[in-house]
């Protein structure tokens, strides 16, 4: 065996297995993980055999450590085990998570290229979800596994089924919070923030001294903190969601401002120089050239704001709203040591900004798919 091997991950998964095996065996309630220990064995065979295709092989590897995560859950819900069969139990899910990084490594080493026919770049874009989301289930498992059988009390941490229930059994109440934060706080003063931004930085880019003064003060304001300015807001605007969307408006503002006055400002010498060789107005340089060169810059900003307009508008909540809103329901809930509500807030927050994010970077995509960024990707 090459020195290089020793540290693949299949090579790794037969040792751990076969030692998880052992102490499982030697152990008093040695039959613990007979399904998993076959859904291992599977994923070593099949990595190992050359007639199929890395992608044929990767989905496979894929399905049965799924398969094996399954068992591992279920498994922690039965009856206590002892020390020796603790060990090899969770040597088994180390071996599950080798499995997991194997067919990650798989994944990853399918190049589909960047697509001849639709078919090839539909199952690139699949293959590009499929490792995050693997990733993704494997922590989530592994969070589940430790919080149930270490029996961590719900009030530190708790489980993911845990907070599954509660986000199912609140819907009607994470949706009224969903539409105060999201709807009516974030989404205004995101637009809002980010036009008006956008508009001054084109105004300071018209008026040499507008940006020598305004580059300076947002750079003073954006180092302000959030709890300094919510509770401001709150006393200038009351308590409902206008004082939510002006905290999100102060806090877009400023990054998009320096974005777009940085990304109007790489158009090169060359680049200049032939839009005034053609007579262009200030105008028709600035729409036909220095804004699109501007515009991953702007998108920057965006996906930045993203983040900071729900984080805003949430710790502004703190300060003061109706009874409702993700904010509101956070500092509630923790009051009442209601942790499993406190964690379904915060799913719902993170995939509604996961969601925005990611819409705002498809569009970018669209948009600026000239970019030599994107194209280098591509290639």
């Amino acid at each position: 065996m090459k020195l290089g091997q020793l540290f693949e991950a299949r090579v790794w998964l037969l040792l751990v297995l076969l030692l998880g095996t052992l102490l499982g065996w030697a152990s008093t309630e040695g039959d613990f993980g007979g399904g998993l220990l076959l859904a291992l064995l599977l994923v070593l065979v099949v990595n190992h055999v050359t007639a199929i295709s890395t992608l044929a092989k990767a989905v496979a590897i894929s399905l049965l450590t799924l398969l094996a995560l399954v068992i591992c859950l279920d498994s922690v819900s039965g009856a206590e085990m002892s020390a020796m069969a603790q060990w090899g139990f969770w040597l088994q899910v180390v071996a599950v998570g080798l499995s997991i990084w194997l067919s990650m490594s798989l994944l990853s080493q399918l190049d589909l290229g960047p697509g001849r026919n639709a078919m090839e770049r539909r199952m690139q874009n699949a293959v590009n979800l499929v490792i995050p989301a693997l990733l993704g289930i494997w922590i989530i498992s592994l969070w589940q596994l430790a919080v149930v059988s270490f029996s961590v009390p719900h009030v530190l941490l708790p489980a993911p089924s845990v907070v599954g229930e509660a986000l199912a059994s609140s819907l009607p109440t994470l949706a009224a919070d969903f539409n105060q934060t999201v709807i009516k706080a974030v989404i205004p003063g995101f637009v809002l923030g980010n036009l008006v931004g956008f508009l001054v930085a084109i105004l300071a880019d018209r008026v040499p001294f507008l940006r020598r003064g305004l580059l300076p003060v947002g750079n003073l304001v954006s180092a302000i903190p959030i709890v300094g300015i919510a509770p401001i807001m709150v006393m200038w605007f009351g308590f409902d969601w206008q004082s939510k969307v002006a905290v999100v408006v102060i806090m877009t503002f400023f990054p998009m401002l320096v974005n777009t006055i940085a990304g109007l400002g790489q158009a090169d010498a060359t680049e200049q120089d032939l839009m005034r060789s053609y007579g262009a107005t200030y105008w028709q340089s600035l729409v036909k050239m220095r804004l699109p060169n501007a515009l991953p810059f702007v998108f920057n900003a965006l996906k930045i704001n993203s983040t900071l307009a729900l984080i805003g508008a949430i710790v502004a909540e703190f300060f003061g709203t109706p009874i409702v809103g993700m904010g509101f329901r956070i500092s509630t809930e923790v009051g009442r040591m209601n942790i499993e509500m406190v964690w379904a807030t915060i799913v719902v927050a993170a995939l509604a900004g996961s969601t925005f994010y990611g819409l705002l970077a498809l569009l970018e995509r669209r948009v600026t798919f000239w970019h030599a960024s994107f194209r280098k990707a591509g290639n």
